[in-house]
C-alpha cells in the first residue's frame, strides 16, 4: 500500500529519483532474525538485530518506527534508486553499543504490504495499534531487560501515542516535526500554486483537520487529497506531535539535525518547550536521512541513496549514551 502516502509524501517525506548511486559497500555482517506480527489483515514483518552476547544476559531493545510514505524497515523509499540504509545502520551502531533493536515494514510497505486492505480502510491509528502490538510482544520476551521506542520523522508522532498506550522506557524522537501535519502541508503549498487553487487548498486542510470529508475536490489537488486517501489525513490531521509529547511520563529524547531540508530545527524547539524535561541534541549538518551533508542540494538529494555514507557520529554516540542511562 505503498498507494496512500506516496500522494502526500511532500508533508514529511522528500522522494528523490537519483541516478548514478554510489555501489553499495560491503554488509556488515550482523546476523538478524527475522520476527513476524500477526495481524487480523495479514502479517508485519521485522528484523530483530541483537548485540554480541545477547543470549548469556537480558539486554534492552529498540523498537524502530520509519518515516512517512513508502518508507520500509531500513529507512529507504520503496522503489528509489538506491538506497540510504539510515534506520538499518542505525541499528547497527545500536548493536555494537549492547542494544537490541527492532525495525518492521509498515502494514501495505514491501513485505508487510499484504497486511493492508484498502487505501481507504487506513487510519493513522492503525500504525499506532501496530506499534502497540510489537510494543506488547517485545515487552514479553524474556530476553529483553527494557524496552524503548524510537520514531523518525513521521514515525515520532507513532512513537509518541503508542508510548501513552504501553510503558516503556524511554522515547526517541528523530527528526520528528512538533506542528500538525496538516499545518505542515500548508506551509510546503505556500507560493507554490495559483491564487485560485491556493485559497481552495486552504479550504481542504482546514475541512479536513476539522474532520469533515471533501467530495468538490480540484483535479489539479486529487492527488494530495482524492477520496480513498482524505479518511486517513483526517485520522492523522487530528494530532499534533507537540500537544502529544507532553503527556509522556518516561524520559524522552529528542535529536535533529540543523540541515534538513524536511523537518527543520524550529520543530525541535517546539518539541522541546512541549517537553522541557526532555533530552535534547541538534546535530550540525545532519540531513533528514541522518547523514552529513554540507555541499548544496545535488549533495542532499545523493545522500537520500547512497548506503556508502556514514550515519552522522554525534546522532549514535548521543543516542547510545542516552539509552546506556535510561535503560540499563
Amino acid at each position: 500500500m505503498r498507494l496512500i502516502l506516496s500522494a502526500v509524501l511532500s508533508i514529511v517525506c522528500l522522494s528523490f529519483y537519483v541516478d548514478g548511486m554510489a555501489a553499495e559497500p560491503p554488509v556488515i555482517q550482523m546476523p538478524e532474525q527475522d520476527m513476524v506480527l500477526a495481524t487480523d489483515t495479514g502479517k508485519i514483518a521485522g528484523s530483530l538485530l541483537l548485540p554480541a552476547g545477547a543470549g548469556q544476559a537480558k539486554v534492552p531493545v529498540v523498537l524502530i518506527i520509519a518515516g512517512s510514505g513508502p518508507t520500509d524497515r531500513d529507512g529507504n523509499t520503496v522503489g528509489m534508486k538506491g538506497k540510504n540504509n539510515s534506520l538499518k545502520m542505525l541499528a547497527q551502531d545500536m548493536a555494537a553499543a549492547g542494544f537490541a533493536s527492532l525495525r518492521f515494514d509498515k502494514r501495505g510497505i514491501a513485505a508487510s504490504s499484504a497486511a493492508a486492505t484498502s487505501e481507504s480502510a487506513l487510519r493513522f491509528e492503525t500504525y499506532v495499534q501496530d506499534a502497540v502490538a510489537w510494543l506488547k510482544l517485545l515487552k514479553t520476551d524474556v530476553r529483553f531487560s527494557g524496552v524503548a521506542v524510537l520514531g523518525h520523522s513521521e514515525g515520532s508522532l507513532i512513537a509518541i501515542l503508542s508510548a501513552q498506550q504501553v510503558k516503556v522506557g524511554a522515547v526517541i524522537s528523530v527528526a520528528g516535526p512538533a506542528k500538525n501535519a496538516g499545518d505542515i502541508l500548508r506551509q510546503q503549498f505556500q507560493g507554490k500554486l495559483p491564487p485560485l487553487l491556493t485559497q481552495k487548498n486552504e479550504d481542504i486542510i482546514s475541512a479536513l483537520q476539522a474532520g469533515k470529508l471533501i467530495s468538490d475536490v480540484p483535479p489539479e489537488l486529487k492527488a494530495f487529497y482524492r477520496d480513498s486517501v482524505q479518511p486517513y489525513l483526517v485520522s492523522w490531521f487530528r494530532y499534533t506531535p507537540e500537544n502529544e509529547i507532553g503527556k509522556l511520563t518516561c524520559p524522552v529524547l529528542l535529536l535533529q539535525g540543523d540541515n534538513d531540508i524536511q523537518v527543520d530545527a524550529k520543530q525541535l524547539t517546539a518539541l522541546k518547550t512541549a517537553k522541557p524535561d526532555a533530552t535534547q541534541l541538534l546535530v550540525h549538518n545532519m540531513n533528514h536521512v541522518l547523514k552529513i551533508v554540507t555541499g548544496d542540494m545535488s549533495q542532499q538529494m545523493a545522500s537520500y541513496g547512497d548506503p556508502g555514507l556514514p550515519l552522522a557520529p554525534e546522532l549514535s554516540s548521543a543516542l547510545t549514551r542516552f539509552l546506556r542511562d535510561k535503560l540499563q
